[in-house]
């Protein structure tokens, strides 16, 4: 055996090394495949990928847009809490204004009320006192007319005369007893 045939024959047995027409047919069908696969599978992958990205950067401004909204609705409710606030320290002071007004109010009303009542009372003691004195006068007067009656003996019937005596004797006793109270004072 020559050479030549020597080393086709040890080529033809190295499993190392394939026969030309397979590596021709391998190399065919990878292409194949790999148009294939970069026509069909790659786009699908691509778009997928694609969706995703925006998918998850979509997502990002989403929820960024929806923290700046809610930040947003944050201060605006943070803004309408402090109104709320001062509306009702405005309110509150109003009613305590209201409430001062109403008291110096009813003060009053019971001022003048209590007046009333006091110069109605004086009305009615000094209504009283007139009464009790003309009363007073009367019985006086009747009792000392009929102890006179007695004193002397006869009756005392001049009911007008009897009147005036006893009258002018009530005036001097309350003309002394005024001098004496102006004294006392």
């Amino acid at each position: 055996m020559s050479i030549a045939a020597q080393i086709a024959a040890e080529e033809k047995m190295n499993p190392l090394l394939p026969a030309w027409p397979e590596v021709i047919i391998g190399l065919l069908c990878f292409f194949i495949v790999f148009g294939l696969l970069g026509k069909k599978l790659l786009p699908s992958i691509e778009k997928v990928l694609s969706e995703r990205r925006d998918a998850i950067e979509g997502g990002m401004e989403r929820a960024q847009t929806a923290q700046a909204e809610a930040q947003a609705l944050l201060e605006q409710y943070r803004a309408e809490l402090a109104e709320a606030r001062h509306e009702a320290a405005r309110i509150t002071e109003h009613a305590r204004e209201q409430g001062a007004v109403l008291i110096a109010e009813m003060r009053e009303e019971g001022q003048r009320q209590r007046d009333a009542i006091v110069t109605a009372g004086h009305a009615q003691i000094e209504a009283d006192k007139k009464q009790a004195t003309a009363a007073l006068r009367q019985d006086v007067g009747s009792l000392a007319s009929q102890l006179a009656s007695r004193i002397v003996g006869e009756s005392l019937e001049d009911h007008a005369r009897q009147s005036g005596v006893i009258d002018r004797f009530l005036d001097e006793l309350e003309a002394k007893a005024a001098v004496a109270q102006g004294a006392a004072k």
